[in-house]
């Protein structure tokens, strides 16, 4: 009976051991998927801005960035929202399909590309910010609550008072890391949604396509007080691998308005070349 009892403990013992040994491995590989470039780290302090570039390899599961902590800080979506507004209008009739014209009111816009009429491809590609706002008032606030909610995406404060202006100022906030993992389930087709908005959605997303990959996204600029911080979200897709990308940026003093508009494009490009993604 003695002798039982001892070797149930061992069996017991040795197994926990085993479990404990799984659990750190586990650790580990977890640990593992989130790696640090320090290159990443050079490319932007050599740039005049501060912030974090993150990129994910899908077909690894592997994330990549300089701060991974700014990468987990939620910040406004500005522009960038623009994919759910999107989303959310064809889902519920208001953009009735790629076709539909956002009629100028003839007034003067911010920028002259708005001083048109728009389709609403050039609409989302021009960052028409009074385009989405026509769009937002006519879906409603609590449709379009019950939308992002649908879509798990960020951490949104929407109510009737700010329903044409939630993601470019006030409370509503979204990490790098939510910007990831919702561009994920709309690149793996796993968002509720029709196929018809899904295809729509490739379509407008679409920056440049060459012989070796497609590049699809979309960028994004708040301005809390002359404090910016902008955005650049989507996908480059090769043939066998496919890998999204949110950064998330502000310019130090010295940096002028223009040359922060364009560095958001051009340091995640150089970061996606610093992992011989792009040549």
């Amino acid at each position: 009976m003695r002798i039982t009892s001892i070797a149930v403990f061992l069996i017991l013992f040795i197994s926990c051991k085993e479990n404990k040994g799984i659990t750190t491995i586990n650790k580990e590989q977890s640990a593992n998927k989130n790696i640090i470039k320090p290159e990443f780290q050079s490319i932007i302090d050599s740039s005049d801005v501060i912030g974090s570039i993150l990129i994910y390899d899908l077909n690894q599961d592997v994330y990549y960035s300089n701060d991974f902590e700014w990468s987990n800080k939620g910040n406004l979506p500005a522009s960038t929202f623009k994919i759910a507004n999107s989303i959310i209008g064809l889902e519920t009739g208001v953009i009735e399909n790629d076709s539909v014209i956002f009629k100028w009111d003839g007034e003067k816009k911010w920028l002259k590309n708005w001083e048109q009429d728009l389709i609403l491809r050039d609409a989302f590609q021009f960052s028409c910010v009074h385009c989405y706002q026509e769009v937002a008032r006519k879906v409603g606030s609590k449709r379009m609550n019950d939308y992002v909610s649908k879509l798990n995406y960020g951490n949104l404060e929407i109510d009737a008072t700010n329903i044409d202006k939630f993601w470019l100022e006030g409370a509503s906030r979204i990490s790098q890391m939510q910007q990831i993992d919702f561009l994920k389930r709309l690149y793996n087709f796993e968002l509720p949604i029709s196929k018809r908005t899904e295809s729509i959605m490739r379509n407008i997303m679409l920056i440049e396509e060459t012989d070796q990959y497609k590049l699809s996204g979309k960028s994004g600029l708040s301005n809390n007080n002359e404090a910016y911080n902008g955005w650049f979200v989507g996908f480059v897709e090769f043939k066998n691998d496919t890998y999204l990308f949110a950064t998330n940026l502000e310019p130090k003093k010295e940096l002028n308005f223009d040359s922060f508009i364009k560095k958001r494009l051009d340091l995640t490009l150089l970061c996606l070349r610093k992992l011989n993604v792009l040549k």
